[in-house]
């Protein structure tokens, strides 16, 4: 996905999905999948995994769970640094992270000529030792087929709107460190996730069963007010994204996509206006009848100067004409 620039809503088909767009659940082939992927954001600062497993049932619908942990690691806390007596004592430094979990709990089906699906997750958030949140969120996604060659997906994600609600939890030690050097105290909050639209048209054409093409064309709408999007206005912003996949006998794969399309303003005085940045990405995948491996290459923005980031995934695909093979083979 992240290879095809996020274009994926409409060409999703696997327990990924249950991200995605839990519509494309419904055309799990096998009996069950397991997934996992890590990512390395900014050479490694942050760092994002993620597990899933995704259980086909008799009536052809699937049931997925996923959880997904995104963090920074081994930050140093540095405010009891500097003891009473104004002297540096490094031995006060301790480390904590900066993580968000989500938990997934997916389904989806085929109802008529759609693919339908909705994903129920538990949002949880850490700050170290200072503060937690926890949340509820709910996704709907649909898939519907044009043709031979098209596919248009969707899907409402925080449809109802995701509250986080946070608890502070600083000591009274840490209150008077944060008062003695002039900062805020933060104080118990919620914070709520408005609900986005992402849409999508897939294209895909098979040459012979040699080699094969996969293009989406994406569109997202937000609705937590202006962004520095391409389309913007005070009631929705729209963001456009695009990927293409080449794919040689459905064994190898060459990924490519544009997103993130941002306006930014030039802060440089000797020039005016704005300029327009976005974020390139590449990617490759190989697959075996049930083992499936990708990799993204990716940066966040044009001439940001960060970093690029590595994304790995996998898949195994678990059935049970696999074990029947198996045991037909030793017997």
């Amino acid at each position: 996905a992240q290879g095809m620039g996020n274009s994926y809503v409409a060409t999703t088909n696997d327990v990924y999905s249950l991200y995605w767009n839990p519509a494309g659940l419904a055309e799990v082939e096998t009996d069950m999948q397991i997934a996992y992927k890590h990512a390395e954001y900014f050479a490694g600062i942050a760092n994002y995994d993620f597990a899933g497993l995704a259980i086909k049932n008799k009536d052809s619908s699937t049931l997925a769970f996923g959880l997904i942990r995104f963090g920074v690691d081994d930050i140093p806390n540095t405010l009891y640094l500097i003891e009473p007596d104004g002297t540096v004592n490094y031995d006060n430094i301790t480390y904590f992270s900066v993580a968000d979990y989500a938990f997934f709990g997916s389904y989806g089906r085929t109802v008529g000529k759609f693919q339908l699906g909705g994903s129920a997750k538990v949002i949880h958030r850490r700050v170290g030792p200072f503060a937690t949140a926890w949340g509820f969120g709910l996704d709907f996604g649909a898939k519907y087929k044009l043709g031979e060659h098209f596919t248009i997906g969707a899907m409402g994600r925080d449809i109802t709107s995701t509250f986080n609600a946070w608890d502070i939890n600083l000591s009274e030690e840490d209150r008077r460190v944060f008062e003695d050097t002039g900062n805020d105290i933060p104080e118990n909050s919620i914070e709520v996730t408005l609900p986005k639209l992402l849409t999508g048209i897939n294209y895909y054409h098979d040459f012979n069963g040699k080699f094969s093409l996969t293009s989406e064309l994406g569109l997202d709408f937000f609705l937590d007010g202006q962004r520095n999007t391409l389309v913007s206005s005070g009631f929705f912003t729209m963001e456009p994204h695009l990927g293409v996949a080449f794919g040689v006998r459905d064994i190898f794969f060459l990924r490519a996509g544009i997103g993130n399309l941002q306006r930014e303003e030039i802060f440089d005085p000797s020039q005016n206006g704005q300029t327009t940045t976005y974020q390139p990405n590449i990617g490759a995948g190989f697959n075996l009848k049930y083992f499936n491996i990708d990799y993204a290459y990716t940066d966040i923005g044009d001439n940001s100067g960060a970093p690029y980031s590595h994304l790995i995934s996998m898949r195994f695909d678990l059935s049970s004409e696999i074990f029947a093979k198996n045991i037909a083979e030793e017997e």
